[in-house]
């Protein structure tokens, strides 16, 4: 399997389907700093006149730390038969262990530089435009019990998708 570049504007697919079901992986850094999570709270849409991809993540996160450190960000679909990596990479912290390592799964590194995983079937490439933490004066009650224990409310990420790819 290989990736090819293709045209984010001739893609079909269901962003319900996508982000909130089939979840992803959204990872930042080089070969040596390479972290990710997996999330499924996301969306995509139009920016600014951009394609854009917006994903939420908490400060305690590794992966917070990689993606605010670097000017883009990777989207990666993975197919469901990675289910199981998918969610040993949201529960195990890049804090605590090399994730790369311990998820089994296979970094590759993207034509435009950037770094995805050999398993992913869709990979979005995002140059980071707009950064904001949540502000939870904002938050309706009813959403209020996504911040017991006083976690720090998400920072919401947004960045143009400059390129896109399939794996075949």
């Amino acid at each position: 399997m290989s990736f090819k570049e293709i045209n984010v504007n001739e893609l079909s697919i269901n962003p319900f389907e996508k982000v909130g079901k089939q979840w992803f992986l959204v990872s930042a850094g080089d070969e040596k700093t390479l972290n990710m999570m997996t999330a499924a709270w996301g969306g995509m849409g139009v920016m600014f006149h951009k394609n854009v991809f917006t994903t939420v993540i908490r400060p305690s996160r590794k992966t917070f730390e990689n993606v605010s450190e670097n000017e883009n960000f990777v989207i990666s679909f993975l197919p469901e038969k990675y289910r199981e990596k998918m969610a040993f990479c949201g529960k195990a912290s890049g804090h605590d262990c090399d994730k790369v390592k311990e998820s089994g799964l296979t970094p590759v590194k993207l034509p435009c530089g950037e770094f995805t995983f050999a398993e992913a079937e869709l990979v979005f490439v995002c140059k980071k435009l707009y950064t904001q933490p949540m502000d939870l004066s904002g938050l309706a009650e009813s959403e209020m019990h996504w911040y017991t224990g006083g976690d720090a409310p998400h920072v919401a990420f947004t960045g143009e998708i400059f390129a896109a790819y399939s794996n075949e």
